[in-house]
């Protein structure tokens, strides 16, 4: 098995994106474990002939799923585009200001 140098950037790099991903697929199990609780405890208490479909029904499921989905944006497209481009100037800027203040 190869080993890889911690201090290497693209190991760096890649470590980061993984805690990412699993930050993303953890936060993701937790919104199905609790949204199946709720449904299954909205469901066991309706009064007879009461719709199941209301808002209040499915008011944790839809925003905490708005929230879900941006967390899914900032893992997956910050990989390619402007998020990664904005990490690395950063990256470079503050590198500068260290070496300047040395």
């Amino acid at each position: 098995m190869e080993t890889f140098n911690e201090n290497d950037i693209q190991y760096q790099k890649a470590k980061r994106y993984v805690e990412k991903l699993r930050g993303f697929y953890a936060h993701l199990f937790v919104y199905v474990i609790i949204n199946v609780l709720i449904v299954f405890y909205n469901y066991s208490h309706l009064k007879p002939g009461e719709s199941y479909f209301e808002f209040k029904n499915f008011f944790t499921l839809t925003f905490w799923g708005i929230g879900i989905l941006v967390h899914a944006m900032t893992v997956f497209l910050s990989k390619n585009g402007y998020l990664q481009n904005w990490e690395e100037k950063k990256i470079r800027e503050l590198i500068e200001k260290e070496k300047k203040n040395q």
